[in-house]
């Protein structure tokens, strides 16, 4: 029995197999040949099915490059991502499967430590990206609005104020609401939050650990340490909680990174999570699921975020939407092993 390999040999090692050979191949027009392999409906599921082995048999690849100066269209979506985020590594995941569904690839353009905003979104631009989502954006509202006239612009994970855009986020407020219900609802009064620093997510996470410690009558209990988003600044708070001589009972942090810095400081120091101090992260990224972290934190819905994200992308591209949109989805508290009810 003969391989497609061995075929291929056969045509010429360096012939790359074109359409007209898959058309060739099942006895079809290059036309219906086209529909199935760019995932179009109409072709039945053995035609589909007929033209997909053929194509593979014959070691046939769609020639993006080529389709996309035929239409004109890149039918890319550009995303851009901070790489120190484990939460955005998550999201991207999401958004490549949800874009791949509806005909869309993705170009990723990275934030780092040298590389900011603007940059990235050039770059973006400059590969012909037809839509922009961009994960936890922090530039002004009127520079993303500018931008908005160049591409549409999906802002994800962040209130946007006053400003024309399409916005997918969850309410971060009621999320940080939520931890200290929880908290509260299994005794504890002296709950400290680790804070996110600048930018509106920061703000709002802060604003809902002061409003829910309010409404719960703790206003004297209200304590914000200065930190970040990364675990060093988890450390550093931890550090000093541990030197100022009385700990809390529980520790609230603006996401995940920063809550596992808690914990590493903690254990350092011989302090029972959560026997001594209960601990609550927010993001439920992938490091919280860990077994060694066991963390309780704030869900707010990646897989959601992202399809209600590349949906928003498609409805602009292609159904001409030209209203704004903000989707505010609801997150949603997940506990693990790292609450449990204040010492006696």
């Amino acid at each position: 029995m003969d391989d497609g390999g061995s075929e291929r040999r056969r045509n010429g090692a360096h012939k790359r197999p074109r359409l007209e050979d898959v058309a060739a191949r099942v006895g079809l027009s290059t036309a219906s040949v086209s529909l199935v392999l760019r995932g179009v409906t109409g072709p039945s599921e053995r035609t589909r099915q007929r033209v997909l082995k053929a194509a593979a048999d014959l070691g046939y690849q769609v020639d993006r490059t080529a389709s996309t100066l035929a239409s004109r269209r890149s039918r890319l979506l550009g995303v851009m991502v901070d790489v120190h985020r484990p939460f955005h590594a998550e999201l991207v995941e999401h958004l490549h499967t949800a874009a791949e569904e509806v005909g869309y690839d993705l170009v990723l353009s990275t934030l780092t430590r040298t590389r900011g905003e603007q940059t990235a979104v050039e770059t973006l631009l400059a590969f012909r990206s037809e839509a922009l989502i961009l994960l936890g954006p922090t530039s002004p509202a009127d520079t993303l609005a500018a931008l908005d006239t160049k591409a549409p612009v999906i802002a994800v994970g962040r209130r946007i104020a006053d400003a024309a855009l399409d916005v997918v986020r969850t309410a971060d407020d009621d999320g940080v609401g939520q931890i200290v219900d929880h908290l509260v609802g299994l005794g504890h009064r002296e709950i400290v939050y680790v804070d996110g620093g600048k930018g509106v997510i920061a703000t709002d996470r802060r604003r809902g650990y002061r409003a829910a410690m309010r409404r719960h009558g703790l206003d004297a209990y209200i304590r914000i340490l200065h930190g970040d988003h990364t675990e060093g600044a988890g450390e550093r708070a931890a550090r000093k909680l541990l030197d100022g001589g009385g700990l809390p009972t529980a520790v609230v942090t603006y996401n995940d990174q920063s809550a596992i810095g808690v914990l590493a400081a903690f254990a350092r120091a011989g302090v029972p999570v959560p026997g001594q101090v209960s601990v609550v992260g927010y993001d439920d990224d992938t490091l919280s699921r860990l077994s060694c972290f066991n963390l309780t934190t704030v869900s707010q819905g990646a897989r959601e975020q992202a399809r209600y994200a590349v949906t928003a992308a498609v409805e602009r591209l292609d159904e001409h939407r030209t209203e704004p949109r903000e989707v505010v989805l609801t997150p949603r508290l997940v506990l693990r092993g790292t609450t449990a009810l204040p010492p006696a």
